[in-house]
C-alpha cells in the first residue's frame, strides 16, 4: 500500500513526518532526495547604471531602492565599534610620487652675476692696458748673450742727453748714472752705484772711465764692460733719459727730497736750500745731476740719484697711483716715453725689474758703491777718475751675487 500523501509504502513501520518538523541539515527526507544543484546569485543591472547583488529571497526592485537609499543617506559618523563587531579596515597606501619630469626652476643670483661682470670687465681691461704698454715699450740691443749667472740682475742707466742743458765739459754721449740692481736666489737685494767715472777695463778699447764704454759702444759695450767688472750676467737693461726723469716725477705730483746743503750750482742749475722740499720735474733732474757742488762728487751725486730713484718708485708703486687709473696711465706714459729697454723684455718683465726695485729700496736691500781707493785718481790722456779698489772687487762682486751681505749693509764707499 501506498500513502495517499507522499507516496511512500505504508505500513507499520513507516511513519510520516510531521510537516512542521524540518529535516537536518544536510539530510533529505526519505524517498524525497533530490540531485544536488548550485544555486546562483543573480545580480541585476538597475536603470542607473550602478551593479548590485541580488541577494536570494529578496525582489529586484528592493535591491535597487535599497541601493538609491544608501547612495543619497549622509555619511554616518563613525562610532567606536565593539570588539566583537570591529572590522580591520585596510591600510591606506601612500600616493605614488610625483613624476621627476618636471625640473626645478634655478635660483637667480644677481650678486654673483654682477660680480661676474665686473671680474669680466676688469680682465679685458687688463688686456687692454697690458696691449698698450707692449706697444709703446721702447726697445733697444743691449744683451750680449752671455750665459746667465743665478739670480736677476738689472742694468739701470740715467743717459746725459744735453737737449736744453748747459754743457759741463763733457763730450759725447755719456752716462751720468749707473746702478746695477741684483736680486739673488737668496739673501738681500743689492742695488749698487757704479760711479761714471770709474776707471775699468772697456772690451776692445783699454781702460777709460766707464761710461767711456756708452759713448763709443752704446748699450751693448757698457752692458758688455759691466759685466766684465762684475762678473754677473745682465739680464735686463733699462736706461732712462734726463728728460724723461722730469716727465715722470712731474706725471707722480713731484717728489719729496732732502739735502742738508744749501747749493747754487751753475752747471746743474739747481738751486737749493738746506732741507727737505717737494721738488718738480726740473728741480728734480738737476738734484741727480749736480756734482760739482757737492765735496763727495761722484759719491754725493750716486747718493742723491739714488734717493730720487727711490722716491719716484715710491710714488709710482703707491696705492694711489697703482689703483688710480687716471693716476696710472699718464705716469706709464711718461714712463714708456721715457724708458728704453733690451730687446727682449715684454711688460711682464717690467712688473718683474719693478718688483725687485722694490726690493732693492726697501730697509733690508744692500746699498752703496764698489770698494774705492781713490776718488781723484789722475791718468794721462784720460783724466781724473775714481780708482777702484781692485784687492777687493773679487770678494766684493761674489757677496753681491750670492747675497752674503747682512741685510741694510751700506757698503764700499770713498775710503
Amino acid at each position: 500500500m501506498t500513502d495517499d500523501r507522499d507516496g511512500t509504502p505504508g505500513g507499520a513501520s513507516s511513519r510520516r513526518v510531521p510537516p512542521s518538523i524540518q529535516p537536518r541539515s544536510g539530510q533529505e527526507r526519505p524517498g524525497t532526495a533530490r540531485p544536488a544543484v548550485p544555486v546562483r546569485r543573480q545580480s541585476v543591472r538597475p536603470s542607473d547604471g550602478q551593479q548590485y547583488d541580488t541577494p536570494p529571497g529578496r525582489s529586484h526592485a528592493a535591491a535597487a531602492q535599497d541601493s538609491r537609499a544608501a547612495r543619497q543617506a549622509p555619511p554616518a559618523q563613525a562610532r567606536p565599534a565593539s570588539s566583537s563587531s570591529t572590522r580591520t579596515a585596510p591600510p591606506r597606501q601612500a600616493p605614488p610620487p610625483a613624476p621627476a619630469t618636471a625640473k626645478r626652476r634655478r635660483k637667480r643670483h644677481p650678486v654673483r652675476r654682477t660680480l661676474l661682470a665686473l671680474l669680466v670687465i676688469l680682465v679685458a681691461l687688463l688686456v687692454i692696458f697690458y696691449m698698450w704698454v707692449a706697444s709703446h715699450i721702447n726697445h733697444v740691443d743691449a744683451l750680449s748673450g752671455a750665459p746667465g749667472t743665478p739670480g736677476l740682475t738689472t742694468l739701470i742707466v740715467g743717459s746725459d742727453s744735453r737737449e736744453g742743458w748747459d754743457e759741463d765739459g763733457t763730450e759725447g754721449a755719456r752716462t751720468d748714472t749707473i746702478m746695477l740692481l741684483h736680486k739673488p736666489e737668496s739673501g738681500p737685494t743689492a742695488l749698487i752705484s757704479i760711479p761714471r767715472d770709474s776707471y775699468v777695463e772697456i772690451p776692445g778699447n783699454g781702460k777709460n772711465k766707464i761710461n767711456a764704454s756708452f759713448a763709443w759702444g752704446g748699450p751693448q759695450l757698457l752692458v758688455k764692460t759691466v759685466e766684465g767688472l762684475t762678473g754677473l750676467t745682465v739680464d735686463r737693461y733699462l736706461e732712462v733719459g734726463f728728460t724723461g726723469v722730469a716727465d715722470i716725477v712731474d706725471a707722480v705730483g713731484g717728489v719729496e727730497l732732502c739735502y742738508d746743503k744749501t747749493v747754487n750750482d751753475k752747471l746743474s742749475r739747481l738751486k737749493w736750500e738746506a732741507g727737505c722740499h717737494v721738488a718738480d720735474g726740473e728741480t728734480a733732474l738737476a738734484f741727480a745731476r749736480m756734482r760739482y757742488s757737492d765735496p763727495l762728487g761722484d759719491i754725493g751725486r750716486a747718493e742723491r740719484q739714488q734717493q730720487v730713484v727711490a722716491k719716484v718708485a715710491d710714488k709710482v708703486l703707491s696705492p694711489g697711483t697703482v689703483l688710480n687709473p687716471f693716476q696710472l696711465v699718464p705716469t706709464v706714459g711718461a714712463g714708456l716715453d721715457a724708458f728704453r729697454v733690451d730687446e727682449s723684455a715684454g711688460p711682464f718683465d717690467l712688473v718683474q725689474v719693478a718688483l725687485a726695485f722694490n726690493s732693492g729700496r726697501g730697509g733690508d736691500a744692500v746699498r752703496g758703491t764698489p770698494p774705492i781707493t781713490s776718488m781723484g785718481y789722475s791718468v794721462a790722456g784720460v783724466g781724473s777718475t775714481v780708482l777702484l779698489d781692485a784687492d777687493k772687487a773679487d770678494q766684493f762682486w761674489e757677496d753681491i751675487a750670492t747675497g752674503a751681505y747682512e741685510p741694510g749693509t751700506e757698503v764700499g764707499g770713498a775710503p
